[in-house]
This record gives C-alpha cells, structure tokens and sequence, in this order.
C-alpha cells in the first residue's frame, strides 16, 4: 500500500547555463537544432503555439509534473521560476482538462517566465494570445482542472517522446519545441554552424533556379529500373 505523497514536492538547486551559452542559441530554428543532434530532440508535433506568430523563444527549462485533471504543479512552476525560464510541464498528455488557462499564463509573463511548454491542453486561446506568453500546448479545450496535487517540481519529466531536465536548453519556434541536453549544448551549437551553412548553400541553389541535388541524382542514379 502506498502512503500518500505530499500535496508538491520541489526540488530546488538544479545547474542552470551560462547565459552566454542560452543566447547562443536564441535565433535559431529548431528545423536546424534537430539536424545537429541527428534528427532527434524535437518534441512531439502535436505540442504546438497557441499562438503561431509569438512562438520564438529560448531558455532553460524549470520542470514540473502535475497529474491529470490538475494544476498544482503549474502553481509550484510559477512559484518556483526565475525570469528567462521555460516552464516545462509534463502532464501525462491528458485531454480531459486543461492544465493552464490565461490568467496564470498573465502571471508568467509578469513574472518574466520565456515560455510555457506542455503536453496537456490549454484554455482562454484569445487571452493567453493577449498575454503574449508564448505557449505550446496539445491543444484548447475548455474544462479547468483540480488543484489537489500530487504535484512534483525541478526534477527530470518525459513528455512528448522527449526526457528534459531541469537547466536542460529549450527553443521554440512556429514549428515546434527542440530539447537540447545540457550536457550537449556546446556540442550541438558546434554542429549548429554547420547545418546553417549546410543550409545557405542549399538555399542559394533553389533561390538560382536548382531542380534537384547531388545527393537525390545519386539515388536516382543507383536505383533499379524497371521498364514495362
């Protein structure tokens, strides 16, 4: 039999970036994050902005869980949070409730919190819009949710296929959130450099009229022809 945990349990304490190293990445498109860590990083398509045209952002994140149907741990975040954080709430990707609604999200950006990031739902699109908080969420859907916890806050979370700790680097733009581990950070903005100048030159072809690569004639080229 399990004892019932505390109503929040906060860890405090965790490692954040240099800051220098934060704004290293600001800027850049998660489209370009992912190819320097291999493909992998990005959270799940279905987290999206509530509002496409506020989307970009970066900062490191403050995590927290909170249980379906409730919204202790988003309460703990906010408490917990330092200007320039990204709220990171992992809330087991339910869809019966949101997990926050305008009002806490006017408080976040008041506080100077970056972004809030989640896998559970929203609410009040036209007022979260108006507080221009740039939010990801599953979706919108009305009904509120409970404040009975448990709840826990600053420890690692999964959600949307992605393990984010605590000082871990989050960037967002109108395409979707990138996870980059703090611990790969200088690695990945190393890789970075590359991918970007990877994708001048690619750009610059198409822009001069190219209808095709190397790399795509190579794989035509190889292929087995079957003439009927």
């Amino acid at each position: 039999m399990l004892d019932n945990p505390p109503l929040l349990t906060i860890h405090r304490g965790h490692r954040r970036p240099d800051r220098a190293l934060i704004e290293a990445f600001r800027g850049a498109q998660t489209s370009h994050l992912a190819d320097a860590m291999e493909g992998r990083g990005a959270l799940d398509y279905r987290i999206k902005p509530v509002d496409a045209d506020n989307a970009v952002f970066v900062g490191p994140a403050l995590t927290a869980l909170a249980y379906p149907a409730d919204v202790v741990g988003v309460y703990g975040a906010l408490l917990e949070a330092e200007a320039g954080d990204v709220i990171v709430v992992a809330n087991d990707a339910y869809t019966a409730t949101a997990v926050i609604g305008d009002l806490v999200a006017g408080m976040m950006k008041n506080k100077g919190v970056a972004a809030f990031v989640t896998d559970g739902l929203a609410r009040d699109r036209a007022g979260i819009v108006a507080s221009r908080l740039p939010l990801f969420a599953a979706g919108i859907m009305p009904a509120s949710p409970a404040a009975n916890g448990p709840a826990v806050v600053g420890a690692p979370v999964t959600l949307g296929g992605q393990h984010v700790r605590p000082g871990d680097i989050i960037v967002g733009d109108a395409d979707g959130v990138v996870v980059i581990p703090q611990d790969q950070a200088e690695a990945v903005l190393e890789k970075l450099a590359a991918v970007r100048a990877a994708e001048a030159r690619a750009i610059a072809a198409v822009e001069a009229g190219a209808t095709a690569n190397d790399r795509m004639r190579a794989i035509v080229g190889n292929a087995r022809i079957i003439t009927k």
